[in-house]
């Protein structure tokens, strides 16, 4: 299977914005797969259509980049001007207030975009696509703190607060951080299967919710007395 190349932009964005949704990727791939197939039983069929995802941190430049929230750096694996061929764009959230889309970030969003390949946001990364101009005319979210401030910078942009995240052609639009990760376990269970997508969650005890903002993507599990019990369950080698 080829690899899946996910790229974000290095800025000052909020850490799980991206670093949430990459986890869940990397969790729901082989390599993972093949390290927890040591620990617990898992079948070879979902091995075999575990994906190979491979992550760019996208820069300006490689000089490091202090988060927003975590004071972590990041520092670039590649540039705007190197970078290889994506499949995926990840847009994190900066504080959108203070935030100054440069034009190379923005003339890199219009091309994937263009494209035809998926695009993501989550959190304020919304208001980076807008700014950008990919979102004018199209259904989008973004967290809900700032839906007013966003309806009025850019009223081109139709936003709404319906749902937890919003598909509008290959684009994706998640409100919070964590909506962030529910959309991409949406993106995964489609793509790769709910097999997969349990995998992926289970290593990162994550119970991902739909649309709505509930918990109906993993089935639930009962015990003998008819009671919910935690959705996740490890398997063992006997």
């Amino acid at each position: 299977m080829a690899p899946v190349n996910v790229g974000s932009l290095v800025y000052n964005y909020q850490a799980i914005d991206v670093i949430g949704p990459t986890d869940l990727l990397n969790s729901s791939g082989a390599e993972i797969a093949s390290i927890l197939k040591q620990l617990i039983p898992i079948e070879d069929e979902v091995l075999e259509r575990a994906p190979d995802f491979k992550f760019h941190h996208i820069g300006l430049t490689r000089d490091p980049v202090k988060l927003l929230t975590s004071n972590y750096e990041v520092i670039p694996t590649t540039t705007v001007d190197d970078c290889p061929e994506l499949d995926i764009l990840l847009i994190g959230g900066p504080d959108p207030l203070s935030f100054q889309l440069a034009p190379k970030y923005a003339e890199f969003i219009r091309r994937h975009v263009a494209s035809g390949k998926p695009t993501f946001s989550t959190c304020t990364g919304a208001a980076v696509l807008a700014a950008a101009g990919v979102l004018d005319g199209k259904k989008a979210t973004i967290n809900n703190i700032e839906y007013n401030w966003v309806s009025k910078q850019f009223p081109k942009v139709k936003w709404t607060k319906e749902r937890k995240w919003i598909i509008d052609g290959n684009l994706w639009t998640a409100s919070g951080a964590v909506a962030g990760m529910d959309m991409f376990a949406h993106w995964i269970k489609e793509n790769y299967g709910l097999a997969i997508l349990t995998h992926g969650a289970l290593g990162l005890d994550f119970e991902p919710r739909d649309s709505d903002g509930l918990f109906t993507v993993l089935p639930k599990r009962y015990g003998k007395d008819g009671k919910q019990i935690a959705t996740h369950h490890v398997p063992v080698y006997l």
